[in-house]
C-alpha cells in the first residue's frame, strides 16, 4: 500500500474513532457502529496483519454488546425509582431534544423528559421527579456501560497492533 493511501486510511480511522467515542454521549450518532469501522479501517490500513478476522469478530461482537448494556442500564435506573415506561420514552426523547439545547440540554433534557412522561401518567409531581432521576440516572449508567465497552475495544486493539 503506498504511503499516502496508509495515511488517509488512518486519518479516517481516527476521525471514525473519535466521532464513535462522541456518539456513546450523544443518543442521536450511531457511536459503536463508528467506533468499530473506525477500527477496521485501522486494521485495513495495516492490510489486517495485526488485527484479523478474529480481532475484528471480537470489537464487532463488543460494538453490539453496547446496545444491550445500553437498554439494561436504563431500564435498571427506571424501574430502581419507579419509573413508568412513559418516563423511560419521556427521557429518551428529551435525551434527543437536549442536543439542541447545548451542555444544559444534554444534562437536563433526559431528566424533564422523564418528569414529563412520568407525569402525563401519575399526576403526581413527586414520583414524576423521582421518575426523572431514576431514568437520568439510568442514562447515566448506560453511557458507563458504553464507554467501559469503548475502551475495552480500543485496547484489545492497541495490544493486537502495537504490542506485536
Amino acid at each position: 500500500m503506498e504511503i499516502t493511501a496508509y495515511i488517509v486510511l488512518w486519518v479516517l480511522a481516527g476521525v471514525l474513532v473519535t466521532l464513535g467515542l462522541a456518539g456513546l454521549f450523544i443518543p442521536a450518532i450511531p457511536g459503536a457502529v463508528l467506533l468499530f469501522a473506525g477500527l477496521v479501517l485501522a486494521a485495513w490500513a495495516d492490510d489486517f496483519a495485526y488485527a484479523g478476522k478474529g480481532t475484528l469478530i471480537l470489537l464487532g461482537g463488543l460494538a453490539l454488546l453496547t446496545y444491550p448494556a445500553d437498554f439494561i442500564a436504563s431500564a435498571f435506573g427506571a424501574k430502581r425509582f419507579g419509573a413508568s415506561p412513559r418516563a423511560v420514552a419521556g427521557a429518551a426523547i428529551g435525551a434527543v431534544a437536549g442536543l439542541f439545547f447545548g451542555l444544559p440540554g444534554i444534562l437536563l433534557g433526559p431528566f424533564l423528559g422523564a418528569v414529563i412522561g412520568e407525569y402525563s401518567t401519575q399526576r403526581r409531581l413527586e414520583n414524576a421527579g423521582r421518575a426523572g432521576i431514576g431514568a437520568t440516572l439510568g442514562l447515566v449508567l448506560g453511557v458507563a456501560a458504553k464507554l467501559a465497552i469503548a475502551f475495552t475495544m480500543l485496547g484489545i486493539f492497541a495490544i493486537v497492533r502495537f504490542a506485536a
